[in-house]
């Protein structure tokens, strides 16, 4: 158990302060001469602290050196009641918000946990939406051989292709009525929707196609509706940046992490119980099962639609040694333009 920030002195507390931002900016044990020249205390007296702070399980030893890393405990207390978050600079909000402004909705997700990424010396994750896309245009191309392209338009902007399988006698005139068809009698409905539909049509003999033509429709529909509900509701992004300069001296603990983010179902599961709550959830280490073989740290905070329902959770995992100062609220921001995005 974490204990209350309020039980350190205010000695204890700047000293340890200072130990984590030194142990987080450079990942190396901290020393108590490191520390002499920025506090006005001998170096004696920082070692008698640092003990102190060690005994209530908030430093530890790595090795043999005299230095101090923070705990998972300590990184907790640290988080939780002592470090002082810093926005992010207008060149981070700007290179955010280009990733996700006037796009697709699964090119501005998979942009952005890029960019959240990049920005972050993290892997990048996204849960996506899972909702049906709304048919805005459907048309062929005849490729000869009895195939077609077909070009489904959505009416978020995304376009998908496939090479389908022409009925005997479909002629080029009669694709086009086809297309015609649908994106007259269909456009704004899901794929569902209008599956559920052109089959009522077919059943009641109310389309104005000819039967194959509808039904290659209706199977059509189903299928991309099938293909859409198989998808990973999972974007990873950024795991080149994991082996960063101090991968060298911890293989072993990255190997585990890029293990781990192999495994997507226990991954979705873990960022889905930070859909409750406005803002990040921060898991340190062990604090979550996942990740605790590997040690790492997980930040993620959800995104909402128009109607405030969280619609899905964006983050980023790394090594317990992150910036959480700049990092959280980074998270924090890409989950706001991505609010922003799905309100408009």
């Amino acid at each position: 158990m974490t204990p209350p920030i309020g039980e350190l002195t205010d000695r204890m507390r700047a000293i340890f302060g200072l130990v984590v931002e030194a142990y987080l900016d450079r990942g190396q044990p901290v020393g108590s001469k490191a520390l002499a020249g920025t506090i006005n205390l001998s170096s004696a007296s920082i070692r008698s602290v640092m003990q102190e702070l060690e005994e209530r399980g908030l430093l530890t030893h790595p090795h043999t050196s005299a230095g101090r890393i923070p705990t998972e405990t300590g990184l907790r207390l640290f988080v939780d009641g002592i470090m002082q978050a810093h926005l992010p600079s207008k060149q981070e909000r700007a290179a955010i918000e280009r990733q996700v402004r006037d796009r697709p909705l699964e090119e501005a997700l998979s942009n952005a946990t890029a960019a959240l990424s990049g920005l972050s010396a993290c892997a990048g994750v996204v849960i996506a939406p899972k909702f049906e896309p709304r048919l805005r245009q459907l048309s062929f191309v005849p490729l000869g051989q009895g195939q077609a392209l077909a070009i489904l338009v959505g009416e978020d902007g995304n376009v998908e292709n496939r090479v389908v399988a022409l009925p005997p006698g479909m002629t080029a005139s009669a694709l086009v009525e086809v297309g015609n068809y649908v994106s007259a009698r269909l456009s704004g409905l899901t794929l569902q929707e209008s599956e559920a539909r052109l089959r009522a049509e077919i059943r009641d003999r109310r389309e104005a196609l000819d039967s194959a033509a509808a039904e290659l429709v209706a199977t059509g529909l189903a299928e991309w509706r099938e293909d859409a509900q198989r998808r990973p509701v999972l974007i990873v992004r950024g795991q080149a940046n994991l082996l960063d300069e101090h991968a060298a001296a911890d293989l072993d603990r990255v190997r585990r992490l890029l293990d781990e983010l192999e495994d997507r179902q226990e991954i979705v599961r873990l960022l889905e119980s930070a859909r409750e709550g406005e803002g990040c959830r921060i898991f340190i280490g062990s604090e979550n099962r996942m990740f605790a073989l590997s040690g790492s740290s997980v930040i993620a905070a959800p995104y909402r639609g128009s109607e405030g329902r969280v619609l899905g959770v964006v983050g980023v995992i790394g090594p317990t040694r992150l910036n959480y100062a700049r990092v959280v609220p980074m998270v924090d921001y890409t989950a706001q333009a991505l609010t922003r995005l799905m309100g408009t």
